[in-house]
């Protein structure tokens, strides 16, 4: 069994700053992509950010030059650094990992249970 533990969501005012954090536990033989999604009230959760096991990202275009997505490979943690928040970025951020268990096994995708984080004044 693999577990995903977001951490540091929370109330931010416009323009501030949060960091985000997810580790990964359990039954972990290597991890390959990992990523954090967004979903907002009454919308479709929505990519974010995404990580390789080498370092390689992809981001959202909107948020190109505010979000930065690392890990630390070694913690198997993934870290999403949101800067100049704004009130559309009010949202359940969620962290997913595409983990192998053993190495005769595929890979498959994991799910944290969802930070908030909420932007208002």
């Amino acid at each position: 069994q693999v577990q995903l533990v977001e951490s540091g969501g929370g109330l931010v005012q416009p323009g501030g700053s949060l960091r985000l954090s997810c580790a990964a536990s359990g039954s972990i033989f290597s991890i390959n992509g990992m990523g954090w999604y967004r979903q907002a009230p009454g919308k479709q959760r929505e990519l974010v950010a995404a990580i390789t096991s080498d370092g390689s990202t992809n981001y959202a275009n909107s948020l190109k030059g505010r979000f930065t997505i690392s890990r630390d490979n070694a913690k198997n943690t993934v870290y999403l650094q949101m800067n100049s928040l704004n009130p559309e970025d009010t949202a359940v951020y969620y962290c997913s990992a595409r983990v192998r268990t053993r190495l005769t096994v595929p890979y498959n995708e994991y799910w944290g249970q969802g930070t908030q984080v909420t932007v208002s004044s």
